[in-house]
């Protein structure tokens, strides 16, 4: 029992002296508490400020972590809308398709005036490789202005391009089509929400809506709903490229816009607003 006695009595001494710290020069030691994704550092006064203590909260980096299939909602695309004119025009006069003094310049459009928004309903994200390379797909509509600075009129049944005796204040063709794009996504920091990283692919879209708008010197608007012999399917190549919080989308036709007369290949190029 004696043994016993002596053996308890030597633990409670042996760990009375651990527990005991020499504090002579180590005033400024500190402890480190960590609450959830807070990290509190308990500095102790310096020399001469006996009592005296600092604190200081941080705030822990989290890594992002992303779900195999996310999905954003409502991304709007605002940019610019051109195309590339590879138009025969002696053979589109010849074909009927333009009057004999519509001349390439006379189709030129506004320089920084036709412009294209898309709002895509919805964006899904799905990983195929460690996040890093992913499929994106969705669905929305793709509005083209353009505008031109020659005052031109659209006839319809049969289509015809020709100078307008009117003079025009403002003067496009607006084409709308609902689609579907599909693109190979990479990123190359997926542990972060807002990352770096590039899409490729492409996109099928349907033209719902085509129309001619002008307005006249004294304010008075006409608008001409047709098609204009304007292909009803259009595919596109597009791309995405992401810098962190800042987006950039593009996007070129795979051959002109017409079914007939005019070689105009369309592109689009602009700013991304989208989560990811």
């Amino acid at each position: 029992m004696k043994r016993m006695f002596l053996l308890l009595t030597g633990i409670c001494v042996a760990l009375t002296l651990t527990a005991q710290t020499d504090t002579t020069g180590k005033s400024n030691q500190s402890d480190t508490i960590r609450i959830g994704g807070m990290i509190i550092v308990n500095k102790k006064g310096k020399k001469g400020e006996d009592g005296d203590k600092d604190v200081e909260v941080y705030r822990r980096r989290r890594d992002y972590k992303p779900s195999n299939v996310s999905t954003n909602w409502f991304i709007v695309d605002l940019g610019f809308a051109n195309w590339s004119d590879k138009t025969d025009y002696a053979a589109a006069r010849t074909s009927g398709f333009i009057a004999p003094d519509i001349t390439e310049d006379q189709l030129d459009l506004r320089s920084g005036k036709s412009v294209n928004v898309n709002i895509w309903i919805f964006m899904q994200k799905l990983n195929i490789i460690k996040h890093v390379v992913n499929l994106k797909y969705g669905f929305g509509v793709e509005l083209n202005n353009y505008r031109f600075s020659e005052d031109i009129k659209f006839m319809k049944n049969p289509t015809l391009i020709m100078k307008d005796i009117v003079q025009h204040d403002k003067n496009k063709l607006a084409a709308d089509y609902a689609t579907i794009p599909l693109m190979l996504n990479f990123n190359f920091t997926p542990r972060r929400e807002e990352g770096f990283g590039f899409s490729i692919g492409a996109s099928g879209g349907y033209l719902y809506s085509a129309r001619q708008k002008v307005k006249g010197g004294q304010g008075k608007k006409a608008k001409e709903h047709d098609d204009f012999d304007l292909r009803k399917f259009k595919i596109s190549y597009i791309g995405e490229l992401q810098l962190g919080p800042i987006k950039f989308y593009g996007s070129v036709a795979n051959r002109s816009m017409w079914e007939k007369g005019l070689d105009m290949t369309p592109y689009n190029v602009g700013v991304r607003f989208s989560n990811w």
